[in-house]
C-alpha cells in the first residue's frame, strides 16, 4: 500500500496533542488524523478515538504514552483488532492488570531510559501475548529519536506487515 494511502490514527499521550511530533512526522507521511483528547476524562477519551475510527477507518492505530492506555482499552474492549504500534505505552500504569489479546499482533516500542513509564511495563504487556513483539530503543520517553529519521515510518509500516502476516496464518 502506497504510505500516502496509509490511514494512520494517532492517539496522543498528556503531554501531545494533534500538534506534537510525532503527529506531525505522521501527517508529512501518511493520511494521519489526531483527533485531540481531553486526557483528564478517559472514558471522554474511548469515546473520541470510538468516533475517529468509525470517520477515518484506520489502517493502522499508533497509541502513545497514555494514548497506548487508551487503545489498549479499546482493543480490550473489541474496539478495534487492526494493526497496532505501541509507543511508550502506559497501559500497565494506567491498569496493572492490562493484557493484549493472544491473537491479535501488537508491536510495542519503548526506550530503555524512560523515566516516565518504566520499559518494565511494556516488558509486561507483550509477555500477555505470543503475538505481541517489543523493540527496546537507547531513547528515553518522548522516543524523539524516532522521528528524526524513517524510523517511525517504518514501524508503523512493520505494524501492519505483522499485522498482515498474522491474519494469513
Amino acid at each position: 500500500m502506497n504510505d500516502l494511502k496509509l490511514r494512520v490514527l494517532f492517539v496522543h499521550g498528556l503531554m501531545s496533542s494533534p500538534g506534537g511530533r510525532k503527529a506531525r512526522y505522521l501527517a508529512e507521511r501518511f493520511e494521519a488524523l489526531t483527533p485531540k483528547m481531553e486526557t483528564g476524562d478517559f472514558p471522554g477519551c474511548l469515546e473520541t478515538q470510538r468516533r475517529a475510527i468509525a470517520s477515518h477507518q484506520p489502517d493502522v492505530i499508533v497509541g502513545s504514552s497514555f494514548g497506548g492506555a487508551v487503545l489498549v482499552e479499546l482493543i480490550r474492549r473489541g474496539e478495534w483488532s487492526g494493526p497496532t504500534l505501541l509507543l511508550a505505552q502506559a497501559a500497565v500504569k494506567v491498569d496493572a492488570t492490562a493484557s493484549l489479546p493472544p491473537a491479535l499482533p501488537v508491536l510495542l516500542v519503548h526506550g530503555r531510559a524512560d523515566e516516565v513509564v518504566p520499559v518494565e511495563h511494556s516488558r509486561t504487556l507483550a509477555a500477555t501475548s505470543p503475538a505481541a513483539r517489543l523493540i527496546e530503543t537507547e531513547d528515553e520517553h518522548r522516543l524523539v529519536e524516532l522521528t528524526r529519521s524513517e524510523r517511525l515510518a517504518e514501524l508503523v509500516r512493520e505494524a501492519v506487515a505483522m499485522h498482515q502476516a498474522g491474519s494469513a496464518q
